[in-house]
C-alpha cells in the first residue's frame, strides 16, 4: 500500500536485474490485455470535477503510449491533454519551455490548477514543472519515475546520456537539480518492485515536513505496463478525484486491498 520513503536510496543504487528487463515486453502485453478486458468496469472508478490533466510520456515514448490512460480519464470527466511534443528523447531548454507552455495552455483552458501525470522520465518532468509553476499545479503523479539524484537506478542511463550528454542544457541552466526533492504540491509516486527499467528504490520519495503531502504507492506491474495496469488506473482515479485542498494519503479499501502490496519500501 502506501509507505513513507527512507532517507537514503542512493547508497543502494542499482539497475533492475536482466531477467526483469527481458520480461518487460511480455508482462506489459498482459497488462494491456487486462486493461481492455476490465475497461467496462473502470467506468465505476471515481469521477472527477472536470479539472485539467496533462499526461507526459516516458523516455523514447510518445502520446501514443498514454492514449489508453487518457481515454479512460476523459471518460471519468477530466479535461485531458497529451503533451503533443513527439517522442520524449531530447532534454533541452526548448523542450522544457514547450512543456511549460503546455501547462500554461491547459491551465487557461480549464480555468484552474491542473494535475500532471508523468510516466518514467515524464514523471521527472511532471515534478520539475510543479516546482517551477506551483501556482498552476494541483497534483503530481509519477509512474515508475527515476526521481533519485543517482542515475544508477536505471538501465536506460547510458542511452539517455548518449542522446543528451551527462549534463543536459536544463541542468546547465540550474534546473533539474535535487530530483529527490518533492514539489510543493501533493505528490504521489506509483512504483513497482518488479520494474525492469528503473530500480524501484529510485522511485521512492521521502516524506518531510516540507513535503508532507507526499506518498508512495506500490503496485504489482512491469515498468512498460504502468500506464495501462488496472491497479494503477484505480490509484490514479482515486488521487485525481480528491477535492482540491483536501488531500489525504491513499488507502485501498475493500477488495482493492488485494492488489496493493503492503511491503515496506526500504
Amino acid at each position: 500500500m502506501t509507505q513513507a520513503g527512507t532517507s537514503d536510496t542512493a547508497r543502494t543504487a542499482r539497475p533492475p536485474s536482466r531477467l526483469l528487463t527481458i520480461a518487460e515486453p511480455s508482462r506489459a502485453l498482459v497488462e494491456l490485455a487486462s486493461f481492455f478486458a476490465l475497461r467496462p468496469a473502470m467506468s465505476l472508478l471515481p469521477r472527477g470535477d472536470g479539472h485539467g490533466v496533462l499526461v507526459l510520456p516516458g523516455f523514447m515514448a510518445s502520446d501514443g503510449s498514454t492514449k489508453p490512460m487518457r481515454s479512460l480519464l476523459t471518460s471519468l470527466n477530466y479535461d485531458v491533454q497529451g503533451w503533443d511534443l513527439g517522442r520524449n528523447v531530447r532534454v533541452d531548454n526548448d523542450r522544457v519551455d514547450a512543456m511549460k507552455v503546455c501547462v500554461e495552455a491547459l491551465y487557461e483552458r480549464s480555468g484552474g490548477k491542473i494535475s500532471i501525470i508523468g510516466w518514467s522520465l515524464g514523471g521527472v518532468f511532471a515534478r520539475e514543472l510543479a516546482k517551477m509553476m506551483p501556482e498552476k499545479v494541483r497534483l503530481v503523479i509519477s509512474l515508475g519515475s527515476p526521481i533519485s539524484d543517482d542515475r544508477g537506478h536505471t538501465n536506460a542511463a547510458r542511452l539517455f546520456e548518449w542522446l543528451n550528454g551527462k549534463t543536459p542544457e536544463p541542468v546547465q541552466r540550474g534546473m533539474f537539480t535535487g530530483l529527490h526533492e518533492a514539489p510543493p504540491v501533493p505528490t504521489t509516486s506509483i512504483l513497482t518492485k518488479t520494474d525492469g527499467v528503473v530500480g524501484w528504490r529510485g522511485s521512492v520519495q521521502t516524506r518531510t515536513d516540507e513535503a508532507a503531502q507526499t506518498e508512495n504507492i506500490e503496485v504489482h506491474a512491469s515498468h512498460c505496463g504502468l500506464g495501462v495496469n488496472p491497479a494503477v488506473m484505480l490509484a490514479i482515479a482515486d488521487r485525481l478525484a480528491q477535492p482540491e485542498g483536501a488531500w489525504q494519503p491513499f488507502e485501498a479499501k475493500g477488495l482493492a486491498r488485494a492488489v496493493f502490496p503492503r511491503s515496506k519500501l526500504h
